[in-house]
């Protein structure tokens, strides 16, 4: 009989706890069911996120590049196919491909993308050069390497302006140091501004002081990431500092000379400030006789002097074509150097 009430006392009490027979149990089921819809919505609210921040942090560079850089270039390309005067922007006739026709048959623009490529390679050797013995002296455990590297980056944190004013200066026909400098051996003064090669020389120097610091860091941080192994099985085979170097070093930095050689070649084509402000009055035109005028100076002589704003967007495309044309000589390297490698 004890039983008996025993079992029915259990079964009333298990149906009072079955879900919906209560109040109770209900906001008890209510309560199972909300951890679960939040769950849901923070992970929806995760994966949104996952997907979009990436997104958001590179819209900012899209956004000024599409501002300051793509629109000005496509703009440029309308320009250059019309007949556009700086002193009436409003008023422009259609020329197609004339302004290309007449830069390849001007005398002026074949001079300026000669000058530039004869001012490009006199300032890039010597100065991957320097860089690259600069950077090997840098490897090794100097005392004070740190200031010797501050002190490698202080032409390059100097402005065109400055820069360019002190080499006026010691390049000045009379007074200047380097023809004292040059008397004191006994040749006589040289006219820097106004002879060929003299003036085209004397612009490099400025190119090849600025940058060759800047070369020799990114040389030693190249350097540094050789494994040491490499130098310590080539001198167990008996091989000294200059074969170590020829033989290891050189073969390692491939990647990295044909960097600064590409970036060097882009930076003598858009060469501007320098030879401009070395030039004085004359800077626009590339000194009396354009022996030194560039195809960026060029550029700048036909836009804002002349006023041909047609003329000088045809020449800014032909040295982004000149620049599309080293981007894909560069690549073709890299290709091949890899399939060596």
């Amino acid at each position: 009989m004890s039983s008996s009430k025993q079992a029915l006392a259990r079964a009333a009490s298990s149906a009072e706890a079955a879900p919906g027979s209560t109040p109770g149990a209900a906001r008890g089921a209510r309560g199972r069911g909300a951890p679960a819809d939040a769950d849901s919505w923070r992970s929806r609210l995760y994966r949104w996120d996952m997907k979009a921040s990436p997104y958001a942090f590179v819209a900012p560079f899209f956004l000024l590049f599409g501002a300051f850089s793509l629109v000005p270039l496509l703009y440029t390309a309308w320009y250059s196919l019309h007949n556009v005067q700086l002193s009436a922007l409003d008023h422009q006739t259609w020329a197609g491909l004339d302004n290309y026709r007449n830069l390849l048959s001007s005398d002026f623009f074949w001079n300026a993308l000669k000058n530039t490529f004869s001012i490009g390679v006199i300032s890039t050797v010597p100065q991957l050069l320097a860089a690259l013995a600069l950077a090997h002296l840098l490897n090794y455990k100097l005392r004070g390497s740190t200031v010797w590297r501050v002190v490698m980056l202080t032409p390059y944190a100097t402005s065109v302006a400055a820069a360019t004013l002190v080499f006026t200066l010691l390049y000045s026909w009379d007074g200047g140091m380097v023809n004292w400098f040059l008397d004191f051996f006994g040749v006589g003064p040289v006219n820097w501004r106004e002879s060929d090669w003299g003036s085209q020389f004397a612009v490099s120097s400025i190119v090849i002081w600025r940058w060759t610091g800047y070369n020799a860091l990114i040389y030693l941080a190249a350097m540094q990431a050789i494994p040491a192994d490499l130098y310590e099985s080539a001198a167990i085979d008996g091989a000294n500092r200059w074969q170590q170097f020829r033989h290891v070093t050189i073969p390692q930095l491939r990647p990295t000379i044909l960097f600064t050689v590409v970036v060097s070649t882009i930076g003598a084509t858009q060469l501007f400030g320098e030879p401009l402000l070395f030039g004085g009055v004359s800077g626009s035109k590339g000194g009396s006789e354009h022996q030194y005028q560039t195809l960026g100076l060029y550029m700048y002589d036909q836009g804002w002097i002349i006023g041909n704003l047609g003329k000088a967007s045809a020449i800014a495309w032909s040295m982004f074509l000149i620049l599309l044309i080293i981007a894909a000589v560069n690549l073709l390297l890299t290709r091949r150097l890899r399939k060596s490698q």
